[in-house]
């Protein structure tokens, strides 16, 4: 019987794609949340599962996996009844992994982590960097191109590429500039259909919004328009378009 164990935070957009991922494949597992501010992910027997002390960790029977990416592909590699949300043809999963480094290193290494850090480490900076909204911006340009044509952001169908980006983009919608359809008809067009998975609120939007709100918290009153229509959305469910 399988009896995976998922520790993490539901504010990590890298736990809501492995989240998403659980849900797409129908694998039934438990949830154990973690207090990050408490330290408990770095509990003894926890660094002895994953020495790195980072979320999402998973663990299946005696092997434990960090890392959201190799969780996520791991679970389609040993679960999934097909390749369809990872496949193996050699061009098709190339432009999945493209999609997964670029989440990496460009959304939330590039964008995310700076953010949250001006914000919640760095002298509990008053407003958002400019210089760190144009990051996020250029982006947002680049998933517009690479969806062209597609629904997806690997080609025709749904893949773990799209959980993973979807989580990150979702939150940055959300807390910090949202995915205006006039600039970014595509991409706005794409977080619409993936907020119609099953159990999409449950599995990521949720988590989104509870981090947009402590963003929210941390932001001076005088928000300008954009700001008030990105919170105006949370409260109205808009984000989810």
């Amino acid at each position: 019987m399988v009896h995976l164990v998922l520790y993490g935070t539901e504010t990590s957009p890298p736990v809501r794609a492995v989240l998403l991922t659980l849900r797409a494949l129908e694998l039934e597992h438990e949830f154990r949340r973690l207090d990050m501010q408490a330290g408990e992910h770095l509990e003894p027997e926890l660094l002895r599962k994953n020495p790195q002390h980072t979320v999402p960790m998973l663990e299946d029977g005696e092997a434990c996996i960090w890392d959201s990416h190799a969780i996520i592909g791991y679970l389609v590699n040993k679960y999934a009844q097909d390749d369809a949300l990872y496949p193996k043809e050699p061009l098709q999963r190339a432009v999945v992994d493209q999609r997964l480094h670029f989440e990496t290193g460009v959304l939330f290494h590039g964008c995310f982590k700076p953010l949250q850090r001006a914000l919640f480490k760095e002298n509990d900076a008053p407003e958002v960097p400019k210089d760190r909204i144009a990051d996020l911006h250029e982006a947002y340009a680049h998933l517009e191109r690479f969806l062209g044509e597609n629904p997806y952001l690997a080609g025709g169908q749904l893949t773990i590429a799209d959980f993973s980006v979807v989580a990150t983009v979702s939150t940055l919608h959300l807390s910090y500039c949202p995915v205006e359809g006039a600039k970014y008809p595509k991409l706005s067009a794409w977080l619409a259909r993936l907020s119609t998975l099953p159990h999409y609120d449950e599995d990521n939007l949720r988590g989104a919004r509870l981090l947009a709100e402590r963003v929210r918290a941390k932001l001076p009153k005088q928000f300008d328009k954009l700001w008030q229509k990105a919170f105006e959305d949370i409260k109205s469910g808009a984000g989810k378009q």
